[in-house]
Parts: C-alpha cells; sequence; structure tokens
C-alpha cells in the first residue's frame, strides 16, 4: 500500500466492503454472477452498467433486501457505524398533506409523532436541509416540491443520523443542475469526513469527475479501476454490447 493510500486508510470512518463470489437469481433469471469486487474505506466507488444490468441489485444484496449466493463482508475501523441510503426515487401520495420536516421527522426520529419535535432534533433536519440547500423548505408541502427537491430531500434523510456508509442508487436522475452542484458538493465533503461512498450511476462524466474508482457490472463485472482509464468508448460499447444486455434489452 502507497502512503497516500495508507493515509485514507487510516482517516477513513467508513468501512472497506467485499463482495466474493456474489451470485443472485430472480426465479430461472441470474441477475449478478459471481462477482468479486472490493470497495475501499472512505472512497467514493462508483458502480456503472447498462439498466437491468444488477447495479441496483447488488446494492439490495449489501441492504440486505435481495436473497444472495457468495459473502459481503465490511470491515469498519473500528465498532460498526451508521450507513445512509438514498434510493433513485420517492414514491407517495402527492395530496397528502405532509411537510418536508413532517417527511423528514417521520424516517429520523425515535419520538411518536403525535409528541412535539425536540429542538435538538428540529436542529438536527435543519442542519441536514441546510446541507442539500432546502432549509427554506422546510415547511413546504413534499407534494408541492419539484422532482429534484425531492432528491435533495432523501439526500438530506440520508445524513440523520450521520453516515459512515453511504449507498447512493443514481441520485443524480431527477436533479437540475443546482442539485447536481449540491450533490457534487456534498459527496466531496462527505469524503474528506472519511464516509465510504458506494454510488451506482448512468452519468460516465460525472462519474469521471467524481468517483475514486469505478467498476463496470454487466450481471459480472467486466472492469474496475481508474474512472479516467476504464471509462472509455470502448468499454461502453463492451457493457452495451454484454450477452446479458443483449438478451434483457431495457
Amino acid at each position: 500500500m502507497n502512503t497516500q493510500a495508507a493515509q485514507i486508510s487510516r482517516e477513513a470512518r467508513g468501512p472497506s466492503i467485499a463482495f466474493e463470489k456474489l451470485s443472485l437469481r430472480y426465479g430461472r433469471s441470474l441477475i449478478l454472477d459471481n462477482i468479486d469486487l472490493a470497495i475501499p474505506a472512505g472512497q467514493i466507488s462508483s458502480i456503472v452498467g447498462p439498466n437491468g444490468g444488477g447495479k441496483s441489485s447488488l446494492l439490495r444484496c449489501l441492504l440486505g433486501q435481495a436473497p444472495h449466493q457468495g459473502q459481503i463482508s465490511l470491515q469498519w475501523p473500528s465498532t460498526p457505524g451508521t450507513i445512509g441510503y438514498v434510493p433513485q426515487a420517492l414514491e407517495f401520495d402527492r395530496s397528502l398533506p405532509m411537510t418536508v420536516m413532517d417527511f423528514m421527522r417521520a424516517l429520523s426520529s425515535k419520538r411518536p409523532t403525535f409528541l412535539p419535535l425536540t429542538a435538538r432534533d428540529k436542529a438536527c433536519i435543519l442542519y441536514a436541509l441546510e446541507r442539500v440547500g432546502l432549509s427554506q423548505k422546510a415547511n413546504r408541502r413534499m407534494g408541492d416540491l419539484s422532482g429534484g427537491e425531492r432528491q435533495r430531500v432523501l439526500m438530506a434523510q440520508s445524513l440523520i443520523p450521520e453516515p459512515d456508509l453511504l449507498i447512493l442508487d443514481e441520485p443524480m436522475a431527477a436533479l437540475d443542475e443546482a442539485g447536481v452542484q449540491v450533490f457534487q458538493s456534498l459527496i466531496q465533503s462527505l469524503k474528506e469526513e472519511g464516509v465510504t461512498i458506494l454510488w451506482v450511476e448512468h452519468d460516465l462524466a460525472a462519474v469521471r469527475r467524481l468517483a475514486d474508482s469505478v467498476a463496470g457490472i454487466c450481471q459480472r463485472l467486466l472492469f474496475l479501476g481508474d474512472p479516467g482509464v476504464e471509462l472509455t468508448p470502448e468499454k461502453a460499447m463492451q457493457m452495451l454490447t454484454h450477452p446479458f444486455f443483449a438478451a434483457n434489452p431495457s
């Protein structure tokens, strides 16, 4: 290990992650096939690949939401920490009279909703919303927000409590340009704090800018390495012409 990598490992508060011989089937369909993948601690690691290639399924395996074969291990620097998760989208009844504060409280506070929100909980929620540029909309009804603003609320909820491992499933899909800037600033700040970030993304240009490493997945692990080296037109074509993708078009 070089000196820079050793320094990153010492400062990381998030875990390294090892996927070993990971496979996943839904009925007769093989979604993930014998994947070996190492995610370094305290860095931004991105997963790319075509729709239907197994990227989100890999995250569901990590979150314990999909029965799989093989092993997934997290190596924490000390005691196990907090895991934050941002899904692709938020599905809810937009006619509900639920404010952003109500939504954040329901997901982050351990107190019953009929009890007043404590000053500490309120401060934590407002700080999380401030980090995604939405503190001024805390009392706005969720149904009145744009798709990009709702996605930023999802990012805010993943920050309470502060995560040591942050799992992101295509968080930029609904963001406008202002939201993209907020997202980029946020994950760079979290990396500086030693958070391990595992990020599924379709925007290859964003991955080149922000990620420390990238893995290409289309049922199997196709490549792994530096985004500037790996994300070539040839590698993109390799993903799109993979036999799995040809048999399972999006």
